[in-house]
């Protein structure tokens, strides 16, 4: 999926996200079992920018359905979280001069999902009405923030609407392994299950 999408007819994979979306079925969170309404949208890597286009086509497509998304890209949350907290030119400042090791345990601290990251999604959940929430901006956040955490501490905050996370990679299934989030289609160590591939959901 290479081609402008704003100035091409929507591909296949465009309509099936459209049409499972808007779908009663999906909004009313029906055939979950006891599961979290928590969906993964997978991609290629390399079709980023792409699908950054695709999301919004998406989120203009559903409100003239009347569906209101909720969009939050992790990476410009992540950063509004350390200016909130007075921290992020002390971040710049410093980047160049501790070692990757430091900064990755200094990031992981401060953006602790528990702690920090899911309370600021709680924040806007609360403060908004809407139908779906699209988080974003994994591959971005990537290695301080991981998205199996994420969608761990997520589970008891986001449990009343539809959660799709954008996946820059593969969310695979198999009897010996179990699930897992393989982020870039390379990290094969990050475990999650709950969750249900968006494009194996019926119309």
């Amino acid at each position: 999926m290479t081609a402008d999408l704003a100035h091409s007819p929507p591909p296949k994979r465009f309509q099936h996200l459209l049409k499972v979306i808007a779908g009663q079925r999906f909004l009313n969170k029906q055939g979950l079992g006891n599961e979290v309404p928590f969906f993964i949208c997978p991609y290629e890597p390399q079709e980023a920018v792409a699908m950054q286009r695709l999301q919004a086509q998406l989120i203009t497509s559903l409100a003239q359905q009347g569906v209101t998304v909720l969009d939050i890209n992790l990476y410009d949350l992540s950063i509004q979280i350390l200016k909130d907290r007075g921290i992020w030119d002390q971040i710049l400042d410093m980047e160049s001069s501790v070692d990757k090791p430091q900064l990755l345990e200094l990031l992981q601290g401060v953006l602790d999902p528990e702690s920090h990251l899911i309370p600021a999604i709680a924040t806007q959940l609360a403060q908004t009405s809407f139908d779906v929430l699209f988080l974003s901006g994994v591959g971005e956040v990537f290695p301080y923030i991981r998205s199996h955490n994420v969608l761990n501490n997520l589970q008891s905050t986001a449990k009343d609407r539809p959660t799709v996370l954008f996946f820059p990679g593969d969310y695979s299934h198999s009897v010996a392994t179990g699930a897992s989030l393989d982020l870039f289609c390379r990290m094969h160590d990050d475990k999650y299950y709950r969750a249900f591939n968006i494009y194996h959901c019926e119309v």
